[in-house]
């Protein structure tokens, strides 16, 4: 009896046995199947995976437990960065391989992220991006209004493989599944019919990895603690905040000598800075007078984005045009609706609207077309007049008083909104005060 309970306890401290558990495995299937995802380099998607799903996962525990297991090399892929410049690579490992590493996630986890720093926010359960941001603006109305912003150059693709089994070793003591993960981050490339075989780094595209990178920075998040340094971590984003410029740049040299010789990482110094909180975006968000803002570049964008959808010369129907921005824009104010600057958002709106009505001008192929159109509408028939032959194009004329009149937030809201809008967890977009309210 004895024995039956030290095994039960040992089964729950994070054992191979554990991570292999047919429900366990099952459950990390599922897990894989929500996030979706492409087949990896054997072509094998999630629905083929699913049809045999039992003997898939059953004879994945067979093949760990009994020391057959190979991991399959992760499809290489190539995606460019937000920003424009450079590429981002991802690794695709195949469905198989996701479900063990989510089962590996799995049964770390619990054990692993409670000993993580209050300062880390990403990748961690219960924690987001909207709570980082609000702790760094905590921090600044504190008085700690200088930012030192460092950057990381390539992180995922630099982690140091001994320091990260070593760090590992504080948590895990089955070390069959240290040398599992060994064996995974090993596992190898492959592009274009070439397999390489890296010596550091952590593929970007397994449920893994979040967890893994977590362990790695937590020693620098630690190391901040030790110091007695005010900061906020995201991922690799991390910005430490302190009182003055002259303390900034010293914790900047200091902390970029611990990450590069104790943590064997690179920071990119063309992205890495020290400036005011106003001048530092963090997870696309902006400390300015001690409230949250959406930083230049994100608003930028957004801007960018709504152009796009809303092409000149398209023949897609004026609702489905609607439709598909508003399902970019309730994702995108679903996150930016943490800032307290309201104007933000109702400048894209404006935008919005402002494209949408250019294209309901030039639906109005003749200036006495989009005279007797506005007419029709409510407008004053002088003001109609003074603007339609004004001799202005349809960009100008989109921003007029008559057009403007014409198509107001409640044309929208009135003609189109019930039978486009009528899903959205958000009200309409089109300038409702009381969604400006939510914000």
């Amino acid at each position: 009896m004895r024995n039956q309970n030290q095994m039960e306890f040992q089964f729950k401290q994070g054992t191979l046995e554990e991570i292999c558990d047919i429900s366990n495995l099952a459950k990390a299937f599922e897990s894989v199947k929500r996030n979706k995802g492409a087949p990896g380099v054997d072509g094998i998607t999630i629905k083929e995976f699913e049809a045999k799903l039992f003997a898939n996962i059953k004879q994945l525990k067979d093949e760990v437990l009994g020391w057959t297991y190979k991991p399959t090399p992760v499809r290489r892929v190539e995606i460019p960065k937000p920003d424009g410049k450079g590429i981002r690579l991802l690794g695709i490992p195949t469905v198989k391989d996701r479900v063990l590493h989510m089962a590996i996630k799995m049964v770390l986890e619990p054990m692993i992220d409670p000993t993580f720093s209050q300062n880390s926010y990403g990748f961690r359960p219960g924690r987001n991006q909207q709570q980082a941001v609000e702790k760094a603006r905590e921090i600044v109305r504190a008085g700690n209004e200088y930012v030192v912003d460092i950057d990381l150059s390539k992180f995922f693709d630099r982690i140091n493989h001994d320091r990260l089994i070593h760090r590992l070793k504080t948590h895990v003591k089955d070390k069959r599944i240290l040398r599992l993960i060994g064996l995974i981050l090993r596992s190898g490339i492959m592009s274009e019919g070439v397999i390489t075989k890296p010596t550091e780094g952590s593929v970007q595209g397994s449920p893994l990895s979040p967890l893994l990178s977590n362990v790695v920075l937590d020693e620098l998040d630690k190391e901040l603690e030790k110091r007695k340094l005010q900061s906020c971590r995201y991922a690799d984003d991390c910005n430490i905040f302190v009182k003055t410029p002259r303390a900034a740049e010293r914790v900047m040299k200091s902390i970029k000598k611990f990450i590069e010789n104790k943590l064997k990482l690179k920071v990119n110094d063309e992205k890495s800075k020290t400036a005011k909180a106003d001048q530092v975006k963090f997870l696309a968000m902006t400390i300015v007078n001690g409230a949250i803002a959406i930083s230049k570049k994100a608003l930028d964008k957004a801007m960018e984005k709504v152009k796009e959808l809303t092409p000149r010369g398209t023949h897609l129907s004026l609702e489905r045009a609607i439709a598909t921005i508003n399902i970019w824009y309730q994702g995108w104010a679903s996150y930016f609706k943490m800032t307290q600057y309201p104007a933000q958002l109702r400048k894209i709106e404006a935008h919005i609207r402002r494209r949408l009505r250019a294209r309901l001008v030039k639906q109005q192929k003749k200036r006495r077309h989009l005279h007797h159109k506005l007419i029709k509408l409510g407008v004053n028939k002088a003001l109609v007049r003074k603007t339609v032959y004004a001799n202005r194009k349809v960009w100008v004329l989109s921003h007029t008083r008559a057009v403007e009149q014409a198509y107001s937030v409640e044309w929208f809201v009135e003609r189109m909104g019930q039978k486009i809008f009528s899903n959205l967890n958000l009200p309409g977009w089109f300038g409702v005060e009381e969604w400006v309210k939510l914000t």
